[in-house]
Order: structure tokens, then sequence, then C-alpha cells
């Protein structure tokens, strides 16, 4: 029986198991959310800065299933991500020539919204307990909600539940793969290689934040045993208009642009006393919507689309709901292609007429990137201005070519010629993410990069940053994610797991024999 067919017998057999530890991972929450404080509840269980009960929970589970070789070997760094890390110390390779492969995949979850979730689908599918009564499923709710579901009769295929898209599927893969990895080690699968894998924390609030620690509080000091020489990210690589289990080598860069528009508060029934920074607000609000649709000042790129720009949060500072408002905030989520810089992103509102028509009428208006300096579970600030910056790995880069390779090993053979849209294809589909990924915590500017990357790692220079070699291969359709309904293809994660299970050998005799 050959390596391949073995991984993947392998990956079909933990399939059940992956299921289970998936399922455990969306339910966790349930257990906090709504207790007390004062009985160890907490309403932020499984968001950003409120991982903690889940990833204890993996990494115990990490260590009981055999993932990795000993107890220490599954941790939580100072930043509060979960890792763990499997090699063969008898291969006769040195530690700073081993091959590092990282594998990221986030932990943290949007809200829930529970209720939501039972009044629209019908009672019978919960965000934390999944499909609980297949017989009160408003199934044609389901169908329009997701971007695709497959035919009813395979639902039983499928895990619902916040998260199970975006992505804990992917960091389940992960898991399960370094299992495989551990029990065929004697294959030669570990040969020279080094898994470093990641359950990140704080993604969803704070893109990258956990690769971001990594690259400036942690690799700065460390030799080439734990710098990467490729990263896998787990995100979900699904298209609902094209196919599941695709291979992404990039994504658009983003940030948030914050407008503080501050004016004079008075009675409701006197407006000429007050400045109203809601009115003035709304007005650049509406402006900066009417540029983006002319797509004044945004770039394309044929790779990874055009710049987008849309307003995506807001906070009214007011003594009632019968008086002028003091201040209005609100915040644009900007999405960089290549070619587009932070700086002329903030320039392009600044300039914008509504913005000096309310300063003229003698309103206050700041326009500036805000700062993340919420603490992590474990109590690190990381104090990053909010700016993730796109990346894009060659597609002749080694790792692109391997990840071709090990999909048509383990996958494409299992994988029928013709599929149905939304499913994975025989062929490897190397495509972009739309969405954002941890990737944008990798790329560090050159003038301050301090991390002694040696050639052989072959990171890829792009401009003035550069950035390790990195890919997605994840579970799960982007259109589905932060929906009512999100669920995933259990048999997308096979193809996943058995994916991981083979990458790293193949990479490693690609690029070092």
């Amino acid at each position: 029986m050959s390596i391949d067919t073995r991984i993947r017998e392998l990956a079909e057999q933990y399939r059940s198991l992956a299921v289970e530890l998936l399922s455990e991972a969306i339910r966790i929450p349930a257990d906090y959310v709504d207790r007390p404080k004062s009985e160890g509840g907490d309403p932020s269980c499984g968001l950003s800065n409120g991982e903690g009960p889940r990833v204890e929970y993996l990494r115990r589970r990490i260590v009981e299933i055999g993932a990795v070789d000993r107890d220490e070997d599954a941790f939580f760094d100072g930043f509060g991500n979960l890792v763990w890390e499997l090699q063969n110390p008898d291969d006769g390779v040195a530690a700073a020539d081993k091959t590092v492969v990282y594998m990221d995949g986030h932990t943290d979850t949007v809200q829930a919204l529970r209720k939501s979730w039972l009044d629209k689908i019908g009672g019978g599918i919960d965000a934390y307990d999944g499909m609980v009564d297949p017989t009160k499923v408003d199934a044609d709710f389901l169908e329009r909600e997701l971007g695709y579901i497959p035919p009813r009769e395979e639902w039983e295929y499928l895990v619902f539940g916040r998260g199970a898209a975006d992505q804990l599927g992917g960091v389940i893969c992960q898991i399960v793969a370094t299992k495989i990895l551990r029990e065929l080690r004697g294959e030669g699968l570990l040969d020279g290689i080094l898994i470093r894998s990641y359950g990140t924390v704080c993604e969803e609030d704070n893109d990258g934040a956990g690769p971001m620690f990594l690259m400036r509080h942690e690799l700065p000091t460390s030799g080439p045993e734990k710098i990467p020489d490729v990263v896998v990210l787990s995100e979900g690589t699904g298209d609902s208009r094209s196919s599941a289990v695709g291979i992404y080598r990039g994504q658009r860069g983003r940030m948030q642009i914050e407008v503080v528009v501050t004016g004079r508060s008075c009675h409701g029934s006197m407006p000429w006393e007050g400045l109203n920074p809601l009115e003035f607000g709304s007005a650049i609000v509406r402006e900066a919507a009417e540029a983006y649709e002319r797509r004044d000042g945004f770039l394309d790129d044929p790779f990874l689309g055009h710049g987008t720009r849309t307003a995506s949060y807001a906070h009214l500072d007011t003594p009632s709901d019968c008086a002028v408002p003091d201040r209005f905030i609100f915040r644009f989520d900007r999405r960089l292609t290549i070619g587009e810089t932070p700086a002329r992103a903030v320039a392009d509102v600044e300039n914008l007429p509504a913005v000096a028509a309310a300063r003229a009428a003698g309103l206050t208006v700041e326009v500036a990137v805000p700062t993340y300096n919420e603490p992590t579970w474990k109590g690190f600030v990381l104090g990053n201005p909010q700016i993730y910056m796109g990346w894009v790995t060659p597609e002749e880069h080694p790792a692109i070519r391997s990840a071709a390779d090990s999909y048509r090993a383990v996958c494409s053979p299992w994988i029928a010629a013709e599929t149905a849209t939304g499913k994975p294809r025989k062929e490897p589909r190397v495509d972009r993410w739309i969405f954002s990924t941890d990737g944008v915590g990798y790329p560090l500017a050159k003038d301050a990069n301090s991390i002694d990357v040696p050639e052989t790692k072959r990171w890829v220079d792009a401009g003035a940053f550069t950035h390790p070699p990195m890919f997605g291969i994840g579970p799960g359709l982007e259109q589905n994610t932060h929906k009512i309904g999100e669920c995933v293809d259990s048999r997308e994660m096979v193809h996943v797991i058995a994916f991981m299970a083979r990458f790293p050998s193949l990479f490693r005799a690609a690029t070092r024999g």
C-alpha cells in the first residue's frame, strides 16, 4: 500500500474523531455565556480574547489522542496562542537544518447570535449544540441563506454551529493531521521536518494578531529552528460559486479607518443651538459610499481584485433621543489591493468634501487608524495599529508547487472527475481569498525586520515587505462564514487532513532534497 493511500485511509478513519472534536469546540461556550460571572460565567466565551476554555480543551485533547509525543509539546505561548510541536528526534538532522512547517488557524469566532439561529432556522439547529432536531429545521431558509449547502440527503455529513466554517474546522484538521504524521513517522513523513502548529487567538477582532506576536516578540530572538520555511493557513478555502478545498496563495490587506465627528449638543427642540455630528457624519458616510461606487481612489489587481471600503461600525454619544448628539464615531473597513497604501486610504477619507464641510461649519473631524489595545485571554496587549498587510506567494514558488502535488496525491484520486459546484474539484484550484486571514500577521517591513532569516528558507520579497511563503487550504466556504446556519462538510475535512499530513515531506523533498 502506498504512503498516499495509507494517509488517505487514516484521514477517512479519523473523520468521526474530527467531527467529535469540532462539535465540542463549537459547543464549549454554551457552558459559560449564560452563567453569572460570579459562578465562572463569561458572556464573551469563544470570542476574541475569550478563547480560554476552548483552547484549554483542545490542548488536552491534542495530548490525549496522541498528536504529540509529550504533554509539554502542547502549550500556550505568551500571547495565549495554542502551540503544539512534532518532529522525528531520531532523524539525524540538526535542528537548524530542519524544514520548519507552520500550520495556522484561529480559534475565536464572531458572536453566535443563538436566538437568531433558533428563530430563523425553526428551532432545529443551535449555534452551539448544532443539529438538535432535524424535524424542526427550515431547510428552505438554509438553502436561501447559505452560499452553498449539499443536497438534503447529504446533510448527515454536515457539522453546524458558530465557527464550523470560520474556522474551527481548519484547526481540527491540523490536530488530526499531526496525529497521522506521528503515527506514520516511521515511514519518513517527518524526517528533517519540524511541525509547529498554532491555534491562534484574537483573529476576528485583530486579524493576524497571533502571528504578529510571533514575528515581533518571539522570532527576533530565536534561531532558524523556529523560523518558518512555509506557513499553511487552515482558513476555509471554499467558494460556493466554484469549488471547495482550494489552494489559496494570497489575499488583500485590510485596515480600519476611524472618523470621530465632534459637534455641540443641545435640546432637540432647538437644533440651531447645536452642531449635529450625526447629520454631518452621515454625510461623510454617504459621500464615501458614493466615491467607492465610482471607484474613486481605488485600484484593481487581476489576481487579488479591487480595493473596497464600507462603513462597518458606529457609536453615538448623545444625552437622549430628543437631543442633538455630542459626538459620532464610525469606522470604515478598507480592503487594500496591490498598489494601495494605508496612508493613501486615510488621505482619501480626509479629503472628502463632506469632511471639509463639517469643519467649515464648526465641527471637529478626526480621521485616523485606531490602535488595538484589548488584552488577550492571557492578558497580553499587542497595541498594534489596525493595519493588516496583504500578501501573495508566487505561483511558481516551491510551496505552491508542492501544495498542488500534495493535493493530487491524497485528494484527487478520491474525487470524481465531474463534481457539483461548491464541492472539491479533482484538479487543484489555485486561487485567493476574498476575506482576511491570519496571513496578514506575517509580513514584515524590511527596514524593521529583526529576524535573521536564512536564504534557504526562500521567503517572499514583496517590495518594502518580506514574508514566509504562505498558502491556505481549509474546509468551509467563504460565503457561509458569519452566517446563520454556518456549517462545514466533514468530507472536506478528510481532504484537508490528508493534505496536511502529506504536504510537509513533499515540500521538504522539493526544497532540500
